[in-house]
C-alpha cells in the first residue's frame, strides 16, 4: 500500500501489518539514540512522484510550444497517409467515441511507457528501478519523442521488479489522469492569450512483452499467453523443451494462401479456420466478473484487473497495450541469426527441439539419428543451417561493411570472424542489421528458398518502420 491521503500518517500496512519504516534490530544503538535527540525514521521504500498536471500546464506557457500543441489538428497533412499517431485508427476511433473531448485540439493525448533498468551501471548488482514516462502526442512527430518532451511521472524503486503490484505505485498518476479527464484543469494558453479547461486522455501504453504483462494483467506465460488470440490461443506443451509452443499461426493468413493447405511443412493438417476475433476491454471486464482471478490458476491468463480500467474511457480504447517495435525486432533478429549460424544458447533448433518434433511425428528428416557410440545422437543438418564455409562468407561480408558516421555502432568491431559470432550489439544495431545488412549478407550463404523468406521478413520490418505508411500497404503486409 501507499502511505498517502487518509493513510499518510499510518505506520503499518493495512493489508499485511508490515512496518512503514526500516526497523533497527541493534538494541545497543537504539538505547544510545534514546538518550540523544530522536532521529527521524527511514522509510522502507520511497516512491518518487513528479506531479503531472503543473507540467502539462507549463507546456502552454510558451507561445511557441502552445501553438505546436495544436499542430496535429491545424498543420498536419491530411491526405490519408499515416505520418503521425493522429492518422491512426485508434486516435480516430477515440475522437468518434468522445466528440466533446476532440472538439478542442489543445486537449492532450498521451502515451505511457515503462521498463526496468539498473541505475548503478554495474551488471553484477541486481537492482531494478522502473521509470514511468508519458509522451504528449499533440506535438509534431519530430518533437514528441525528443528527450526534453518526455515526461517522467513516477520512479518506482527496487531492488526487485514490481510485477503485478505495479498498480499500487500507479495510483497517484491514475488519480491525476482521472482529474484531467473528468473536469480538466484551468490553463493559460500563451499563444491565444486566453484561459481554457485543459483535459487529457491516455490512449495506450508501449512496452516490451514482460512490462506489457505487468501493466495489462494478461500473462505472457502459460497456455493462453498470446495477446492477439486471447482465450482462443492454441498451445501445446513440449515435454523435452519444458515450455509451451504456440500453434495455429496459419489462421491469420489469407484464406487463399498456399500455406493453409501445406501439411508437410507444418503440423500435418490443413488449416481452414478463420482468425480469432480481437478481445476488447469490455470483454475482459465481463470475463473477470465471471472468473475469480485471485485464485491464481495457471490456466487463467488474466492475473488482475489493471488499474487503467478505473479510467472511464480505457475499456473502449482500440489498442490499449502495444509491444515496442524495437524490442520485437531485436528478439526476432537474435533468434534468426542464432538459428541460421547455430549459435550455442541462441539457436531455436537444438536437441530438445528435435526430440519434440519426433514426439509430434513431424519432419522425419530432422529427427535425431543414432550416432557411432551407443548413447550418442546425431542431428541431421537442416536447410536453414549454414555450413562452415557459408558462415565464413556470412561473417566476412558483415566484417567488411563500412557505414556512415553515427549510422550505428562500428559493427565490424563486433564481428568475430574466427569465432564466427557477433558480440556487443545494442537494440538499434540489431535494427540496422535486420533491415539493411542481413538481407545482403545471407544472399550467398543460404539456399535461395530459405534466403528469400528471411529477406521478406526483413522487408516487413523495414516497411513497418517507414516514416510514411499507407493503409493499403499495411493490409498487404498483413496478408
Amino acid at each position: 500500500m501507499l502511505f498517502w491521503k487518509d493513510k499518510a500518517n499510518d505506520d503499518l500496512c493495512s493489508e499485511c501489518g508490515a512496518s512503514r519504516w526500516i526497523v533497527n534490530t541493534n538494541i545497543e544503538e537504539d538505547s544510545i539514540d534514546c538518550t540523544m535527540k530522536k532521529k527521524k525514521p527511514k522509510a522502507a521504500k520511497i516512491l518518487r512522484w513528479f506531479p503531472l498536471i503543473p507540467r502539462l500546464q507549463r507546456l502552454y506557457m510558451s507561445s511557441k510550444t502552445a501553438s505546436l500543441m495544436r499542430w496535429h489538428d491545424e498543420k498536419r497533412t491530411k491526405d490519408g497517409l499515416i505520418r503521425h499517431p493522429a492518422d491512426s485508427l485508434a486516435w480516430k476511433h477515440f475522437d468518434e467515441k468522445y466528440p466533446d473531448f476532440a472538439v478542442d485540439p489543445r486537449n492532450l493525448r498521451l502515451g505511457l511507457a515503462s521498463d526496468g533498468f539498473n541505475p548503478f551501471k554495474s551488471m553484477n548488482v541486481t537492482y531494478n528501478t522502473w521509470p514511468v514516462i508519458l509522451i504528449p502526442y499533440n506535438l509534431p512527430p519530430w518533437l514528441c519523442m525528443k528527450q526534453p518532451n518526455l515526461i517522467l511521472s513516477l520512479l518506482i524503486p527496487g531492488p526487485k521488479s514490481p510485477g503485478n503490484k505495479i498498480d499500487i505505485y500507479m495510483q497517484p498518476l491514475i488519480e491525476e489522469l482521472q482529474q484531467l479527464w473528468d473536469a480538466g484543469i484551468e490553463t493559460f494558453d500563451a499563444s491565444k492569450g486566453e484561459r481554457f479547461q485543459l483535459r487529457a486522455a491516455l490512449l495506450w501504453t508501449i512496452n516490451d512483452s514482460p512490462a506489457r504483462a505487468m501493466l495489462s494483467g494478461w500473462s505472457t506465460r502459460g497456455e493462453k499467453a498470446c495477446p492477439c488470440c486471447g482465450y482462443n490461443t492454441e498451445s501445446m506443451w513440449l515435454y523435452h523443451s519444458r515450455k509451451y509452443c504456440y500453434m495455429g499461426h496459419r489462421r491469420w493468413l489469407d484464406r487463399r494462401h498456399s500455406y493453409r493447405h501445406d501439411k508437410k511443412s507444418f503440423d500435418g493438417n490443413k488449416e481452414l479456420r478463420m482468425p480469432p476475433g480481437r478481445i476488447s476491454g469490455l470483454e475482459i471486464l465481463n470475463h473477470a466478473n465471471d472468473v475469480n482471478i485471485m485464485e491464481g490458476e495457471s490456466s487463467q491468463p488474466l492475473k488482475k484487473i489493471s488499474i487503467f480500467f478505473t479510467l472511464p474511457y480505457w475499456q473502449h480504447n482500440l489498442l490499449p497495450h502495444n509491444i515496442d517495435m524495437m524490442h520485437t525486432e531485436k528478439n526476432v533478429f537474435d533468434s534468426t541469426y542464432g538459428t541460421i549460424t547455430d549459435q550455442d544458447g541462441k539457436t531455436k533448433d537444438n536437441y530438445k527441439a528435435r526430440c519434440d518434433l519426433e514426439d509430434m511425428g513431424l519432419r522425419a528428416d530432422l529427427h535425431p539419428k543414432p550416432g557411432s557410440s551407443n548413447n550418442s545422437k546425431l542431428l541431421p543438418k537442416a536447410c536453414y543451417q549454414m555450413t562452415a564455409k557459408e558462415k565464413d562468407a556470412f561473417f566476412k561480408v558483415l566484417k567488411d561493411i563500412k557505414l556512415p558516421d553515427e549510422y550505428s555502432c562500428n559493427i565490424s568491431r563486433c564481428v568475430q570472424v574466427k569465432q564466427r559470432k557477433i558480440i556487443g550489439l545494442k537494440s538499434y544495431d540489431c535494427h540496422i542489421l535486420m533491415e539493411e545488412l542481413l538481407p545482403v549478407a545471407i544472399r550467398g550463404s543460404l539456399p535461395k528458398r530459405v534466403a528469400s523468406i528471411i529477406i521478406e521478413l526483413c522487408h516487413l520490418f523495414k516497411c513497418l518502420c517507414a516514416k510514411v505508411l499507407k493503409e493499403s500497404d499495411l493490409d498487404e503486409l498483413k496478408s
